[in-house]
């Protein structure tokens, strides 16, 4: 069986396609660098991060506020012309729900590029993505975002022809699609070419508590589309709602009890050589009765079936996410791992780090002193701009993260250390600086809840100028952090703090994305005083499921 979620933590708004025996998966990365991770399989069951997309040379996510930057990818390979195909969004402002968003595409001939430069297509709306006819003609969908009063909100489908030669849209999108259902809150759409049929598939309900995915289909690109008889094909909360009222995405009175994957929906399908369908679809496992969703919201897969009145349909014949599934018939193929521990000894950053905004190659330096990661220091962790936390993904509420560190702090805006970060307004960061107070360095935990900075300096340790160990352990609810001079004998510092308001329900300034822990320095005066980490230890398990 295959269980789910296939990528626990950060990865929403799954795209999948496939070339050949390669199975392709794209995720949404939002203000962190790279953008657009790949995730690469055979068997549908063992994933690995494959590559990204996305650099400082395509995009420029600098000043932009949590939760805007990069926004639901679509990944597709048009063998016709023996090319990849990334649409993306970059999410600029949601000011006064006007979802100020530029589309691009970009193409490549490997997975791994190079990628050609982006070919802006359109503002009109955000969850773009491309269909290659079988004519050789292409179309963009995305949802046209509706800001005049009087209108259904959030807005329908909308579509527009491109061209390859002229790079460019012909004309103004055209709306074809208000959804399949009455839940609302329509997203997501991917249009395929199946036999006689165009479909299109879209999520609904709004990305929170009555999220789905449900179809539609015509015979012309254009539509009419009918819809799926027995809409939404793929939820955690089965039967009807009426919804289209209220534009509001997360809608919690729709928390399913009886279902461990929450949020279920913004879907995409794959047919395999085999005969076989699997879905992807985002979902997320939030702590009950809190529903807060701590990794943010993840990647799940669902075998399909397609009916003899050529409808997709749950293999198991229901309309519940379901956190085991049915293998596919591939053949196993097992796939590199993430290691627990990074040492620093390769000449290159690990693929699974990740930075706010800028690359973590711009202040992270592995060859500066071999077997260690140097880490030049910038803006405060608050800042929207130039910020250095090299961070991966939280995917699982019961961690365990160590480093060891070496750093001098000169002045009191030096600082390095661990830190278990949502967003620039919302982390925790055990961090050592220079104590004016002390006449030397010392340790002391930093907390930014919704924007209000708590320094727990009744807490605060002096510390020599060696090296230290530094340790995060997440426990479900809790966090804590310890410290120590030889790695075996640790010593608790600072309190216990509440892991699920680490979450987008719980946090104000951003939401969509997922909780990161890390190691970051900062020199606010200079933006050049570092710090050498020895290593960095990441233990999960993953087996455990949320409280």
């Amino acid at each position: 069986m295959i269980q789910n979620p296939i990528l626990p933590g950060f990865n929403p708004d799954p795209c999948i396609c496939r070339k050949g025996e390669d199975y392709y998966l794209a995720v949404s990365t939002f203000e962190w660098l790279p953008g657009i991770p790949i995730y690469h399989s055979r068997d549908l069951k063992n994933w690995e991060l494959y590559t990204h997309v996305l650099t400082e040379e395509q995009v420029d996510l600098k000043k932009l506020p949590s939760a805007k930057g990069i926004w639901a990818p679509c990944l597709t390979y048009c063998e016709a012309e023996d090319l990849f195909y990334v649409v993306y969004g970059v999410m600029n402002s949601m000011n006064a729900r006007y979802f100020d968003v530029d589309n691009y595409l970009i193409t490549a001939k490997d997975i791994k590029g190079p990628w050609s430069q982006p070919v802006y297509l359109h503002s009109s709306g955000f969850d773009a993505s491309i269909l290659h006819d079988t004519n050789g003609k292409k179309y963009i969908v995305s949802l046209d975002w509706e800001t005049r009063e009087g209108y259904e909100k959030p807005g329908a489908i909308c579509m527009v022809e491109y061209s390859s030669e002229k790079k460019e849209i012909l004309g103004y999108p055209k709306r074809i699609w208000r959804g399949g259902t009455d839940r609302g809150c329509i997203e997501a759409p991917h249009l395929y070419k199946k036999g006689e049929y165009y479909y299109i598939m879209c999520a609904e309900g709004g990305t929170g508590y009555n999220h789905c995915v449900t179809m539609g289909r015509s015979k012309n690109v254009w539509g009419p589309y009918e819809k799926d008889p027995l809409n939404p094909i793929v939820t955690s909360v089965p039967g009807e709602s009426y919804e289209r009222h209220d534009p509001d995405h997360l809608k919690p009175k729709y928390y399913n009890p009886e279902s461990i994957l929450q949020k279920s929906g913004h879907g995409s399908y794959i047919d395999l050589p085999t005969g076989e369908t699997y879905l992807v679809h985002l979902c997320s496992r939030p702590f009950a009765p809190e529903l807060r969703c701590t990794l943010g919201r993840e990647t799940a897969i669902q075998k399909m079936v397609w009916t003899d009145d050529g409808w997709l349909r749950m293999a198991d014949g229901s309309n519940l996410a379901k956190m085991e599934v049915p293998e596919s018939s591939l053949p196993d193929y097992p796939v590199a791992q993430i290691p627990n521990m990074d040492h620093f000894d390769e000449s290159e950053l690990r693929n699974c780090y990740y930075a706010p905004r800028i690359m973590p190659q711009s202040f992270a330096d592995v060859k500066a002193r071999p077997g260690y990661v140097r880490i030049r220091g910038q803006e405060s962790r608050t800042s929207l701009n130039k910020v250095s936390i090299l961070a991966r993904k939280l995917t699982s509420v019961y961690a365990r993260i160590t480093t060891k560190m070496e750093f001098i702090p000169e002045v009191h805006q030096h600082s390095a250390g661990l830190i278990l970060y949502y967003d620039n307004m919302n982390y925790i960061n055990l961090r050592k600086y220079y104590s004016e107070t002390l006449g030397g360095s010392a340790l002391s935990i930093i907390h930014l809840e919704n924007g209000e900075k708590t320094e727990f300096l009744n807490t605060r340790i002096p510390v020599e100028d060696k090296p230290v160990y530094l340790r995060l352990y997440i426990q479900g609810r809790k966090s804590w952090f310890e410290w120590s001079y030889d790695g075996k004998n640790y010593e608790k510092i600072g309190r216990v703090f509440d892991t699920t308001r680490f979450s987008d329900e719980y946090c104000k300034y951003g939401e969509f994305t997922g909780t990161m822990v890390g190691i970051t320095c900062a020199d606010r005066v200079k933006h050049q005083h570092y710090a050498d980490f020895d290593f960095f230890e990441y233990v999960a398990d993953e087996k455990k499921g949320v409280d």
